[in-house]
């Protein structure tokens, strides 16, 4: 089986690339009240944005367990894996990294498990899984992926347009962002996942500004790959139109955000992940 590779929930890659690449995903749990949900295996995506716009309170999401994680773990093992690199959401906006170590510590000496903590989420996370995943497919040793990740890591870059931080603040998950709250009906927030926290990355007036600003971001270097992720937006294809110049439509992955993030980002949060060309 070789080395194999292991994720949360909340890297809101599409199923079909999951399946494809025989990636392991641990999880996170969602609650909209007293009703409680395995984020992907009881509450899809869609769902979940229906239940949020309809819920008059805002849903709270919890960790995996460091058990869930160690069962992943071991069934992989059990099935003939020779190394587990696994990638979390950033270890500054949730528990699940910890949870993550926890488990590979009580692997021990069965099976190398190497934890990256991804400081991202959402397809920048996503993005740091298909690298890793794609590595281990071409037979690549687990010290050699690792490298990779980390290098891959320190130049992804996440941007997200919101319509409103009204969940970001709600959720608590603001970060050095706070700025933005005191205007936050009169705008139109753009902000970047900087470090594992929530950073401000920009403020107009419009949505359609809010999109010439992903765009200026992707532009503004040379990537190796891009990413679309979005809650339901309306204007997910004129984004990808604005993009077509940069990165044919074709060659660029597309993510609907989970409930993981999407509860922090709101209904109609759109944004682009690249990784800066080394």
């Amino acid at each position: 089986m070789g080395v194999r590779v292991v994720t949360d929930s909340a890297c809101d890659l599409p199923q079909e690339l999951i399946d494809a690449l025989g990636i392991a995903v641990v999880p996170l749990t969602i609650r909209f009240g007293a009703e409680e949900f395995v984020d992907r295996e009881e509450l899809s995506a869609d769902a979940f944005w229906d239940r949020l716009r309809s819920s008059d309170a805002l849903p709270e999401t919890s960790a995996p367990s460091a058990g869930a994680f160690e069962a992943r773990f071991r069934d992989l093992i059990g099935r003939g894996a020779t190394g587990i690199v696994c990638i979390s959401l950033s270890s500054r906006l949730s528990a699940t990294m910890q949870a993550a170590q926890v488990a590979a510590a009580s692997i021990g000496g069965e099976c190398p498990v190497q934890v990256i903590d991804s400081l991202t989420c959402s397809m920048g996370l996503g993005a740091l899984c298909l690298t890793a995943a794609r590595r281990a497919a071409d037979g690549d040793p687990l010290d050699r992926i690792v490298d990779e990740v980390i290098g891959r890591r320190d130049r992804t870059r996440l941007f997200g347009a919101l319509d409103t931080l009204e969940f970001l603040k709600k959720g608590g998950r603001v970060g050095n962002a706070r700025a933005l709250l005191g205007s936050m009906l009169s705008i139109k927030p753009v902000v970047e996942v900087r470090d594992g926290v929530v950073e401000e990355a920009g403020k107009v007036r419009t949505r359609s500004k809010s999109l010439k600003v992903l765009v200026d971001k992707v532009a503004a270097q040379p990537i190796d790959s891009l990413a679309v992720l979005h809650g339901q937006a309306d204007d997910l294809d004129e984004l990808l139109d604005l993009l077509n110049p940069i990165k044919p439509r074709d060659e660029i992955v597309t993510g609907v955000v989970g409930s993981v993030i999407g509860t922090h980002a709101g209904p109609g949060v759109i944004g682009v992940t690249f990784q800066i060309r080394a």
